[in-house]
């Protein structure tokens, strides 16, 4: 049996501590962006933002940081978490809050989407949190580990090198494959309408994926790095961050490199890059939503929580990331019925807590053999 790890309760001010700190981050990262948009925004995005909704919304996280950092200071004994909640909210504040004004600026050579990023974890929040509060397959399931500080870590660390990926591999890709007579295939893609570029994209990334993601499971090395992600133990939509930088740069490069070379008009591939994040965070997702016929048509939590299961004879099972067909296709299918996995994780492999340790622990360990001094129970 799996070790259970310890519930934080409700009442106790550590929940609201690190939504105050969650919230302040948002503010925090939303005032830098205004203060420098040419090196941490998307350029492309950027021209139709409506600044006013999202000053009100900047506004709105300050607010709910001190909210929850004044509840935090009620409830619980220490004021670490409300304390720090406030100071980065405080921070944002002398910045320069949700006035602060956009100066005149040239586009940077190098930017981080990191506007992208907080937009995304913000929504994700507001829509994913109460759908595993209310609509949970396992209720028995925490919803706040003590390991939150990690998970946040790697929530914003994957969300915005989705996006970083994405910019950055464009260029070398494009200058790299220019010359290979590819011309009258990408003017041919690109005419295509939007929905049916939209799908092809879909299509091609994911099965380039595929193949990345089988060889990181069937080599034993690559494996040491994305058994990190296997060896969550509560999956839910935040568990789907948890990925080495290895894993994130080799996959997200081996499927965004495909939709530069064959010609994908640009706002299809942003759009694909916001659908990949969603798909990924809602295929992890505590959730009894059982999606219906589309459950054969796009992966979801049921599917890929097979993938996720302890059962070792479905870890090279459902490696596709959007269709299920591409496991149909080569023979890794597998979605028996209404059945979901009893438990999660894997039997050998273990990694110490907190992120930097994990990030450090393949190079020096293999997961499979090597027993860290303090294990993590996420």
């Amino acid at each position: 049996m799996q070790k259970k790890s310890k519930k934080l309760n409700i009442g106790e001010g550590k929940i609201s501590g690190a939504l105050s700190i969650f919230f302040s981050l948002i503010s925090l990262g939303a005032v830098a962006c205004f203060l420098f948009p040419e090196y941490l925004t998307t350029q492309d995005f950027r021209i139709n933002y409506p600044l006013e909704v999202f000053r009100w919304l900047v506004f709105a996280c300050l607010v709910f940081s001190f909210v929850f950092a004044l509840l935090s200071f009620l409830l619980s004994k220490s004021i670490k978490m409300a304390s720090l909640g406030m100071f980065i909210s405080a921070l944002a504040i002398l910045l320069g809050g949700a006035g602060i004004e956009i100066k005149e600026f040239e586009q940077s050579l190098f930017s981080i989407s990191l506007d992208w990023m907080l937009l995304e974890i913000l929504v994700f929040s507001i829509v994913f949190i109460p759908i595993e509060l209310f609509l949970p397959k396992r209720p028995e399931q925490t919803k706040f580990h003590p390991e939150w500080k990690t998970d946040l870590v790697y929530l914003f660390k994957a969300q915005l090198l989705i996006q970083y990926t994405a910019v950055a591999v464009k260029q070398p890709a494009e200058l790299f494959f220019s010359g290979i007579g590819t011309e009258a295939l990408q003017n041919s893609i690109s005419s295509l309408p939007f929905m049916l570029q939209l799908f092809l994209a879909m299509f091609v990334a994911d099965l380039f994926q595929y193949w990345i993601h089988r060889l990181f499971h069937g080599n034993s090395f690559l494996w040491r790095f994305h058994s990190i992600h296997h060896s969550i133990k509560y999956v839910d939509w935040i568990s789907g961050s948890r990925l080495h930088l290895v894993d994130i740069f080799i996959t997200r490069s081996i499927s965004y490199i495909p939709l530069y070379i064959l010609g994908f008009a640009t706002d299809v591939f942003y759009v694909y890059v916001v659908f990949v994040s969603v798909q990924a965070v809602m295929a992890h997702a505590n959730t009894s939503i059982s999606f219906g016929f589309l459950k054969y048509c796009l992966v979801t939590p049921q599917y890929h929580h097979w993938h996720h299961s302890k059962d070792s004879k479905t870890h090279n099972k459902n490696f596709a990331i959007h269709f299920p067909f591409i496991d149909k296709l080569f023979g890794t299918y597998y979605l028996p019925n209404h059945e979901w996995p009893h438990e999660m994780g894997l039997i050998n492999e273990s990694f110490p807590s907190g992120y930097f340790r994990q990030q450090i622990y393949p190079f020096t360990h293999d997961p499979k053999s090597a027993q860290p001094n303090n294990p993590s129970t996420r």
